[in-house]
């Protein structure tokens, strides 16, 4: 069960890292990267932050972005959060496939639909 520190520590810790990546993917255009979710460890060591990418093509590519920029934007994120956290958590960045397993089930859903037809 999360802790209520847990959580505002998630909400904090999304709602900075949405800003930082609405700011890189400016300057890229196409592509849009936002933080669907944010999972804090009960000692608030590490911070496990799912992402969803649109196009879903370009996910990989720009997850292993992220994940080798890890360590940039986790000081950007320090910078940001100096007055509410005392120690910024390390950061794991992960695929947040839920919109893709959803709209498989509506096209799976909308098969068995016309085939009931």
């Amino acid at each position: 069960m999360e802790s209520t520190r847990q959580a505002k520590i998630a909400r904090l810790l999304q709602k900075e890292l949405s800003e930082i990546f609405r700011q890189q993917t400016a300057k890229t255009h196409g592509v849009l990267v936002s933080v669907s979710a944010v999972r804090v460890s009960p000692d608030l060591s590490i911070a496990r932050a799912y992402l969803s990418v649109f196009p879903s093509d370009k996910a990989k590519e720009i997850l292993d972005s992220i994940n080798h920029s890890a360590k940039t934007i986790r000081y950007e994120l320090a910078q940001r959060v100096r007055y509410q956290l005392r120690k910024t958590p390390e950061l794991t960045f992960h695929i947040d496939d839920s919109l893709d397993y959803i709209d498989k089930i509506d096209s799976l859903l909308g098969a068995d639909r016309q085939e009931a037809e």
